[in-house]
């Protein structure tokens, strides 16, 4: 028998490669077939979470059929090669034209954005503009352009702080309170001055998935100006609120109709029901991004202007994106968020009927249930999650941000794919959790992490 005919009939299960350790920091000197290298990466991976039980991501974990049939058609699908692709490029334009119409540009010739790799990208890109902004107008008025500021709530995510440390910018935040985890107005405008490229402000924090007064922010930016001069931009960091906001809460100002808000980033990873990663930057005037940081080359062969932190990319999630658009609708998204928001208010309603819980979110705006337990003394909210673990559910337990930090919160996200009946599986896994620790703890075992930066 020849050996083609031996590697045919030899069970998959049944093969070298499932008695030998494979390398894993070399280069294998022989090739395998398909079928084992697929089983020997799938096994693996099954060792890991269960997606569906991760309540600590706001990542989306499913998408149709018939979606997961277009992404893989178009995995090769390299986006910037936009005179090849030119039919990506116009699905991306019309989702841009989507997502700024859902935040209310008031001028949609005007408005611009672009796609990017995830969220982050977009802070980055908004970050960027910002100073450079800022510095060509420092300039221009002959004053110092050295000691750029940007001023943010303690409860933004992680990749404003690196954006501010890796474009060399001063960091002020404000700081959070035991009893509030959003920030005021006035503490934004007490921080800001000349030196500000922008003020911050979360639609949807990554802490408690609670929504700063974005508002009341600029509607204080907006006196400082008249009163001061101070113009000072404000960015949206909508990462989780910009695709549930507007659905669940239309007649909430959070957005461009807002007279300082220039700058919003979404993530289409998240509530915008795609796979990761994709983002988006969006901008209410084009003219707001200074001409400096627009890129050109031929290296494609014609000529490509780009602002963007990456040149290739793929383009299977931008029409992953799109699909979503056409198939769900507004009517689709707002019946998806009222179902999750829902869920979280009756995860909530139970968690609190235990009683060991204070209740940071109870859903009210948002799909998300946050907790803290009353009573840390003999059991703390990492040794819950560690008990609540033993039965598969991922729900992360932090220590809230200076001066907050007192404060250990769980926070589960509710997702699409968590159901009523999840809900309540989840709550009698807590009251079992929470009987258990009653009986065997004295004192906390584990140390609870810090989500902060």
């Amino acid at each position: 028998m020849r050996y083609k005919d031996v590697q045919t009939v030899t069970p998959t299960f049944g093969s070298r490669y499932m008695r030998d350790a494979i390398p894993k920091t070399r280069l294998p000197q022989k090739s395998m077939d398909p079928r084992s290298a697929y089983h020997l990466i799938h096994d693996e991976l099954q060792t890991q979470g269960n997606p569906t039980l991760n309540m600590a991501s706001f990542v989306t974990t499913i998408m149709d059929e018939e979606c997961d049939r277009l992404i893989s058609e178009n995995l090769g699908v390299n986006y910037i090669d936009t005179e090849v692709y030119r039919a990506n490029l116009e699905i991306q334009n019309r989702c841009v034209a989507i997502l700024n119409d859902l935040c209310n540009a008031p001028v949609p010739a005007k408005a611009w954005g672009t796609a990017c790799a995830g969220s982050s990208e977009a802070v980055m890109l908004a970050i960027l503009a910002h100073k450079r902004a800022w510095q060509e107008k420092r300039k221009a008025q002959g004053k110092p352009y050295d000691s750029p500021n940007i001023v943010m709530g303690n409860d933004v995510h992680l990749v404003w702080n690196k954006g501010a440390n890796y474009f060399e910018i001063e960091q002020r935040l404000i700081p959070l309170h035991p009893d509030r985890f959003t920030i005021t107005a006035e503490e934004v405008v007490g921080q800001v001055d000349e030196n500000t490229i922008c003020a911050v402000g979360v639609l949807g924090t990554s802490y408690t998935f609670q929504y700063d007064p974005i508002e009341k922010i600029n509607n204080a930016l907006v006196t400082l100006k008249r009163q001061q001069g101070l113009d000072i931009p404000l960015h949206v960091d909508g990462a989780s609120g910009v695709f549930i906001a507007p659905f669940l809460n239309p007649k909430l100002k959070w957005d461009f109709r807002l007279e300082q808000v220039k700058t919003i980033n979404v993530s289409g990873h998240k509530f915008g029901l795609v796979y990761p990663g994709i983002g988006w930057a969006l901008w209410r005037d084009a003219a707001d991004i200074p001409k400096s940081l627009i890129t050109e080359t031929n290296v494609l062969g014609f000529v490509e202007q780009s602002f963007s932190l990456n040149f290739s990319r793929g383009g299977a999630m931008i029409l992953a994106q799109y699909y979503n658009f056409i198939r769900l609708g507004r009517e689709g998204y707002t019946r998806i968020a009222k179902t999750m928001r829902d869920n979280a208010r009756y995860l909530a309603k139970g968690i609190a009927a235990l009683g060991n819980f204070n209740i940071i979110n109870d859903g009210t705006y948002t799909p998300c249930c946050c907790c803290s337990l009353k009573d840390e003394s003999r059991y703390n909210a990492a040794d819950v999650v560690q008990t609540l673990a033993q039965r598969g559910w991922v729900i992360p337990a932090f220590s809230m941000p200076p001066d907050a930090q007192s404060v250990n919160a769980m926070r589960m996200n509710v997702k699409e794919t968590f159901s009523r009946d999840m809900a309540d599986i989840l709550i009698d896994d807590m009251k079992k959790a929470i009987a258990m620790l009653e009986a065997t703890h004295r004192k906390p075992y584990h140390r609870v992490g810090t989500h902060h930066h």
